[in-house]
């Protein structure tokens, strides 16, 4: 009897599947990063200091650690299925996105709106107490309904983040998931770089400044995430069909289910490098560029020249696009010559794109260089792990990368004030070997889950994982900002703050991730985990 192909089998719709829940992750990323660039113009206008600027971005993951939403989605993961899931998901991170793009308009502006939430959420009780309160006295309105805009996002977002991977593991399993994983967020994470070129492309438009035209731009691409989970739901709707299976019916959720998760020592111990390492670098990405603007010598083009023109971000982001391209499709070409062709056309399109971002003399230009390199390495590292393993290796690798980053952005960037080129080379060099060390996360962390939970209690495993890991995501962009202004006291300047101990703050997060990754690996060899072996037997 010949076995029934389905969708699943078929390598050109798996490569769809995976394609459509990447863009939809890809335009949660652009949203996600929004502000970050213009942070000075948050700053001159809408009176933000940094204070300010970390609790509103730390908001996001504030609903997924204290009202243990996250918990919630890994439930509904488990119950509902992929298909519903994913669009919930989308539905929610749009519904925030309104909600923060009305805070940031001018309509907010002056309203009685305004008025209301300056007099009000000054104290909250409870979470004051705490210490976690997600608003303060003094925290200017539009910063206060931003971030309950941003607490609804980060619901949509997190819950889109457990829903993707699983998603991927149903239809890779078996096959080459760490790759499928890898490429999904090499490519979601050039959402990074177009929010970097864009954000403040929409903000200073026409000559005028209008920080809502950033957050209207990240508006209309929710949407179109959207767009794209409707298509996956039909898509996986026809497997399913297929298949024969039903989503969640057979093996229903128990909270039981969550004692096993959390029994496992190499359970805990990937959570720990998980939110170490995220922890290191997301909060990092929302002030990247202020730093870079504090500690590089920039010069920006002059007014009416091409350097300054609308016309050069879209060319340089076509560059871009071309660096990402090739340097991806260069992994699956099986022919050397059209391999190394497509490696040395993305090298020569990389070096023209850093030669841009110089021209332009703009720190989120050369900060928009920081997936890049990702894009390329991402699916190389991920087939390895399929093909030779090495994860838990990958992950001390990784650490140390880390480590050397924040600490050169701390001591050695500075040293460069007052030479432009050298401090440029710099930043260039340290952001792609960021980037490079925050692709061995997909490619070496995730694809281990699988290994260290039962298969129908994966979704909750994933949703525990996002929910430790968003713990330092609320915490360390509030932390940043409070350490930004008590060792700047009396700095109002946008461009005038020393980043020296937030820095080294990340550095030691990088220390104790590769102290984790010693230890993870050591019991992955004692209690034979697998984290070591190869994806594909």
């Amino acid at each position: 009897m010949v076995a029934k192909t389905t969708l699943r089998d078929n390598p050109t719709f798996r490569w769809i599947a995976l394609l459509l829940l990447a863009l939809a992750m890809f335009c949660a990323y652009i949203f996600m990063d929004i502000l970050s660039p213009i942070k000075d113009l948050m700053m001159t206008e809408r009176g933000w200091d940094s204070t300010a600027f970390g609790t509103m971005q730390g908001a996001e993951t504030f609903l997924n650690v204290f009202v243990f939403f996250l918990i919630f989605a890994g439930i509904i993961l488990d119950k509902m299925g992929v298909r519903f899931t994913a669009l919930l998901s989308g539905a929610v991170m749009l519904f925030g996105a309104c909600i923060e793009y009305y805070a940031i308009s001018e309509a907010f502006m002056g309203s009685n709106l305004e008025v209301w939430f300056t007099n009000h959420f000054n104290y909250v009780p409870g979470f004051d107490e705490l210490g976690v309160s997600p608003f303060y006295e003094g925290m200017p309105a539009s910063a206060k309904v931003a971030a309950i805009g941003f607490m609804f996002f980060g619901c949509g977002t997190e819950m889109a983040g457990i829903t993707v991977s699983r998603g991927i593991v149903k239809w890779f399993k078996g096959r080459d998931t760490a790759l499928a994983m890898g490429s999904e967020m090499a490519l979601a994470r050039l959402g990074v770089a177009t929010c970097m070129i864009f954000s403040p492309f929409f903000a200073k438009l026409g000559g005028t400044v209008d920080v809502s035209r950033s957050v209207a731009f990240g508006l209309i691409l929710l949407l179109i995430a959207l767009i794209m989970f409707i298509v996956y739901f039909f898509m996986d709707k026809k497997l399913d069909a297929q298949t024969g299976e039903a989503e969640e019916k057979d093996d229903p959720f128990k909270v039981r289910d969550i004692g096993k998760i959390l029994s496992s020592l190499g359970f805990w111990l990937v959570a720990l490098l998980c939110v170490l390492y995220y922890s290191a670098i997301f909060p990092f990405q929302k002030y990247a560029v202020n730093m870079l603007q504090c500690n590089l010598t920039l010069t920006e083009a002059t007014p009416g020249t091409f350097w300054a023109s609308d016309t050069v971000t879209i060319v340089q982001y076509i560059i871009m696009l071309v660096v990402a391209v090739c340097s991806f499709a260069s992994n699956f070409s099986k022919k050397k010559s059209m391999k190394f062709g497509l490696m040395a056309m993305a090298v020569v399109a990389l070096v023209v794109y850093c030669l841009m971002g110089y021209m332009r003399g703009t720190a989120e230009t050369i900060f928009a260089v920081f997936p890049l390199l990702a894009v390329a390495i991402t699916p190389i590292l991920g087939s390895y792990v399929d093909h030779k393993g090495k994860a838990a290796s990958m992950l001390m690798i990784g650490s140390l990368l880390l480590i050397f980053c924040h600490l050169t952005f701390a001591f050695v960037l500075p040293l460069f004030q007052g030479s432009a080129i050298g401090g440029i080379i710099v930043a260039y060099l340290t952001i792609l070997v960021l980037g490079a060390s925050f692709s061995l996360v997909p490619a070496a962390l995730w694809p281990s889950v699988p290994k260290l939970v039962d298969e129908k209690i994966i979704g909750s495993a994933y949703a525990l994982i996002f929910w430790i890991q968003n713990i330092g995501l609320w915490l360390f962009p509030l932390l940043i900002g409070k350490v930004l202004d008590k060792t700047n006291p009396g700095v109002t300047d946008p461009i005038g703050f020393d980043y020296t101990w937030p820095l080294v703050m990340l550095a030691c997060l990088g220390i104790a991730a590769f102290v984790f990754a010693i230890i993870l690996k050591a019991v992955d060899k004692k209690k034979g985990l697998g984290l070591e072996e190869p994806n594909i037997k």
